[in-house]
């Protein structure tokens, strides 16, 4: 098998991005401090020495919300391009899929307020 120059070029972008990929963190793995214990395994908090109960500071309800707000604002996300390609539609089709789409959303949103989702808990002592 013989080479060209462009499968030559290929295989030499390929090994350079291998090399810039990996190179750091073969680099890192040899060059690196290496200390055990101390402050090592502790938590980090805002640069300080974390006091109290470090690894319970924050309840359930806080990644409830953030899941909440991915979900929705990934949703929202679909929205761009169609609004880009809305113009462009012909007819009232176009209307009732985007209609749909916001229907569905806001049942969903519906359906979290009833169950309470949005509802902040009282801290219980």
């Amino acid at each position: 098998m013989v080479f060209s120059w462009l499968q030559f070029a290929v295989f030499m972008f390929l090994l350079g991005g291998l090399l810039f990929a990996g190179g750091p963190l073969i680099l890192s793995a040899l060059i690196a401090p290496r200390a055990k214990g101390g402050d090592m395994g502790m938590p980090f908090e805002c640069g300080m020495r974390p006091h109290g109960r470090a690894w319970n500071q924050f309840g359930i309800s806080y990644y409830v919300y953030a899941l909440l707000f991915l979900a929705f604002d990934v949703d929202v996300l679909y929205l761009f391009p169609v609004a880009s390609w809305y113009p462009e539609a012909d007819g009232l089709f176009a209307f009732i899929e985007v209609a749909g789409f916001l229907s569905v959303l806001a049942v969903a949103i519906i359906y979290f307020w009833k169950k309470g989702v949005f509802t902040w808990p009282r801290k219980i002592s």
